[in-house]
């Protein structure tokens, strides 16, 4: 069915079956990191994606030969129909994505195209094969600005801009197939996460990090002031998977929203101040902007209270420890730095 290494069948140490989970935009980010948490678990680990970028989040994490690849455009639905069908998968977590809100303003047709609708072919998919547990990442973008906040998930989505509105529709497709055709799907919606392992750049921590190592000022898009959610990467896959275990066998999370975050909102500029303080180097950011950059929201801030009452998730890394954990990776990561 793909390339690398094939995945476990039939029975596990002990004689427990193994449990065969998909993740879509494995080599992303966060996915990867997602898939290495399935791997240590006992998972059989395929991903879903495009095919590899020069450096993958699979390789980074060391796993890339653990997993099995699948390379499909999830526009496709032939392609993606034949990887369900195959697959027999316990759970699919849908992580691909178009995720910045730059190239979303510049072309949010393809924005569309790719979130939207590889998010309603990808469900088609689950909803024919009868997967048991669908957990689809949305954002905490999908809310759209708003003066009221933490975010909760009663709250109606707003969205504002190509991105936000492209998350939103997302998110509203994937639960509609819950009381529409039963299928067992939830949906997350995420701060921003952060960790070693980012490779988009034009994000604050993982800009801010490499600056700092190079001895270099950070290039910042706002003037400092807009506020964010952070929630450190081994956090947000927590989350994930227990949204995954409240949802399987049509469990109390199916057909549910789900927030999470890291408790409080930061400023960008106490961001810096923070990495500052855990490097021990000054940091003068180099501000571009004014203001918010276009296309952006300027606060956010999500309450993850739904989740922590139902599962008992909640962040256990601080912002302060997230960051040093995260300038310690890139550090000890230099074939990561552009």
């Amino acid at each position: 069915m793909g390339e690398g290494g094939g995945p476990l069948e039939g029975l596990g140490d002990g004689g427990f079956a193994v449990k065969r989970s998909l993740v879509t935009g494995g080599h992303g980010f966060v996915a990867s990191h997602l898939a290495g948490a399935l791997l240590e678990r006992g998972d059989a680990v395929t991903v879903l994606d495009l095919a590899a970028p020069p450096l993958s989040g699979l390789t980074l994490q060391g796993i890339e030969a653990e997993v099995e690849r699948v390379e499909a455009d999830l526009r496709d639905a032939r392609a993606v129909g034949a990887t369900l069908e195959a697959g027999e998968f316990d759970t699919v977590f849908h992580l691909a994505a178009q995720t910045l809100v730059g190239p979303a303003m510049g072309d949010p047709a393809t924005t569309f195209e790719v979130n939207v609708g590889g998010t309603w072919t990808l469900l088609e998919a689950c909803r024919k094969a009868e997967v048991p547990a669908v957990v689809v990442a949305s954002s905490d973008k999908a809310y759209g600005p708003r003066r009221e906040l933490p975010y909760r998930e009663e709250m109606q989505l707003r969205p504002a801009s190509p991105y936000e509105a492209s998350k939103a529709a997302a998110d509203v497709i994937a639960l509609s197939y819950r009381p529409a055709f039963g299928l067992p799907v939830a949906v997350t919606r995420f701060a921003n996460v952060y960790g070693g392992g980012d490779l988009n750049f034009s994000r604050l921590i993982p800009e801010a990090a490499l600056a700092v190592l190079e001895g270099r000022r950070p290039a910042i898009r706002s003037d400092g002031s807009p506020q964010r959610d952070f929630l450190y990467a081994d956090d947000a896959v927590a989350a994930y998977l227990a949204v995954e275990h409240a949802v399987g066998a049509g469990g109390p999370a199916a057909g549910e929203a789900f927030n999470a975050g890291g408790e409080r909102p930061h400023s960008v500029a106490e961001v810096l101040e923070t990495i500052a303080e855990v490097s021990g180097r000054e940091v003068e950011p180099e501000y571009r902007g004014t203001g918010n950059p276009a296309g952006e929201i300027d606060r956010q801030y999500v309450d993850s209270s739904k989740l922590r009452g139902l599962t008992g998730w909640r962040p256990q890394v601080g912002l302060r420890d997230g960051l040093g954990r995260t300038l310690d990776w890139y550090g000890n990561h230099p074939e990561a730095r552009p």
